[in-house]
């Protein structure tokens, strides 16, 4: 796959001085071998459907498939879109809820810090779920179809496969001023970060683990222009970024203006590729986020950055079981918590 198969908006990071980037980096690898709402409030199981819907994992498939050939960037799109919809009231597909008309109050996914989720996730959600209505009706829950396609996703790029337990029930509350204070900053700190996924009941190793989600993917340059230029109101940049990276980044991302739809991807050296490249980038200041960089910097969460970057199968595995504990984050059950929708983007 080649960075011309992206969505025109994408394929900017290859314009100007990103395009050098990828000159340099792209060698040869090794591959070495919400509010604390976690829990089990309602029972998940694989076989969920088995009865109900036994062809859901083949429904999603199929347009998973077909949105990761037609539209790659659906892939990292719709992976960030389960990170914040767990994060944010649950795994509840609230996210996926859209603004009443006339409202003051906006829904999740009209927040600022959700403002650049890719369309194509929520068009590869609706897909499915259009399909799925078609095949089994009223009983496939949104957010049982995100996490599916997530994991689809996730293998489709190179990644591991791992079973995705089902059940949950679809939220019916979806508001915008929730979010900011549940989603990790560009610039946070480990000891925020930390602070945030323990009340989402995820521990330190689960951090580092779901971090790796960044081994592909993309980031817009208002999260990370300070480090090129600003580091901590220094007035210098970041003395963690290798000099080769800087100097293309600014290329790319001027100090002010001119960069708002410019991005560059999180892995400078297989950003295509669901591997662990990621981590081994971490280990030689080619991090892009703060918060990526941290992680390696940390003496706290060093250790398994250093591991995971020596063994891609190992990586995986912790992958595999981290997203599965991560999709258990406040699960709803029917009542007045949770229902089926039937379109995605309205509650009943």
């Amino acid at each position: 796959m080649t960075a011309s198969s992206y969505s025109s908006s994408y394929f900017l990071f290859l314009n100007a001085g990103l395009f050098i980037i990828l000159a340099i980096f792209m060698l040869p690898t090794s591959d070495s071998s919400a509010n604390n709402t976690t829990g089990h409030q309602w029972q998940l199981s694989v076989d969920y459907y088995k009865k109900t819907c036994p062809q859901i994992e083949q429904l999603v498939g199929s347009v998973t498939y077909q949105q990761f050939h037609q539209s790659p960037i659906s892939g990292p799109a719709t992976i960030r879109l389960f990170f914040h919809d767990c994060f944010v009231e649950g795994c509840d597909a609230s996210i996926l809820i859209s603004s009443k008309p006339g409202s003051s109050s906006l829904a999740e996914k009209d927040a600022y810090d959700n403002k650049n989720l890719p369309v194509e996730a929520f068009d590869s959600i609706n897909r499915a779920k259009s399909l799925i209505e078609t095949k089994c009706p009223g009983v496939v829950s949104c957010a049982d179809i995100l996490a599916i396609a997530a994991r689809d996703f996730i293998h489709l790029a190179g990644g591991p496969y791992y079973q995705v337990k089902k059940g949950r029930m679809d939220g019916r509350v979806s508001m915008a001023t929730r979010v900011s204070s549940n989603i990790p900053r560009a610039n946070s700190t480990v000891d925020d970060l930390l602070k945030l996924f323990a009340s989402k009941g995820l521990s330190q190793n689960d951090l580092v683990v779901l971090s790796g989600a960044h081994t592909i993917g993309f980031a817009h340059c208002e999260h990370f222009v300070n480090r090129l230029y600003n580091y901590k109101g220094t007035k210098k940049p970041d003395p963690s970024i290798d000099p080769r990276l800087l100097k293309a980044l600014r290329m790319s991302c001027p100090a002010t203006g001119g960069n708002t739809d410019v991005v560059a991807p999180f892995d400078i050296t297989t950003p295509f590729v669901f591997d662990h490249v990621y981590y081994k980038n971490l280990q030689v200041k080619m991090g892009l986020l703060a918060t990526d960089q941290t992680l390696f910097l940390d003496p706290r969460t060093r250790p398994v950055v250093v591991s995971l970057g020596n063994d891609k199968q190992k990586f995986f595995q912790a992958f595999s079981q981290a997203m599965d504990k991560m999709g258990t984050i406040g699960v709803r059950k029917g009542g007045n918590n949770g229902e089926i929708r039937r379109d995605c983007a309205h509650t009943m």
